[in-house]
């Protein structure tokens, strides 16, 4: 269940660096980009206050899910297959019913998550745009990751 949830919460994090990502041609994107020791540690430190942030998120969410008198495992049960048009699953009028509400619940409170994150990244010394640039950067540049690593471990 906290797969799903750390997921969805990746999902809301880099969702606004995707949205600007897709407005740079995709050649830009995949360019190697400078990136200093300073600049990545403080990339390192805004990624770890992302984290805790997000598991007092994940608290939130799995509240929503039981609040709605509904079973974590279930709820992630017919989540994945309604994210999957492949996977099929039996459910109830009642289990429908309470899914939306939830899905509801969560999405209503997205634009909260997104404002907290940006918020850790605005107190940063980092700006918005070269926070995402980072984060893209890190989806594809291994020597990059290994350098996050290190940092993140010292």
């Amino acid at each position: 269940m906290k797969k799903f949830f750390s997921s969805l919460l990746f999902v809301l994090a880099i969702g606004s660096a995707s949205v600007m990502a897709q407005s740079t041609p995709m050649t830009q994107q995949q360019e190697k980009i400078e990136v200093s020791d300073a600049e990545l540690a403080q990339f390192a430190e805004v990624f770890q206050r992302m984290r805790m942030m997000n598991q007092e998120v994940q608290k939130e969410m799995m509240a929503v899910v039981e609040n709605e008198d509904f079973e974590l495992q279930r709820f992630n049960e017919i989540h994945q297959a309604k994210m999957n048009p492949e996977k099929e699953i039996e459910t109830t009028k009642e289990e429908d019913k309470k899914y939306e509400a939830v899905v509801g619940e969560l999405e209503a409170m997205q634009p909260k998550f997104q404002k907290k994150m940006q918020a850790v990244i605005t107190e940063s010394d980092l700006s918005m745009e070269r926070y995402q640039q980072l984060a893209m950067a890190l989806q594809t540049d291994a020597e990059l990751q290994q350098r996050l690593q290190k940092i993140m471990q010292s």
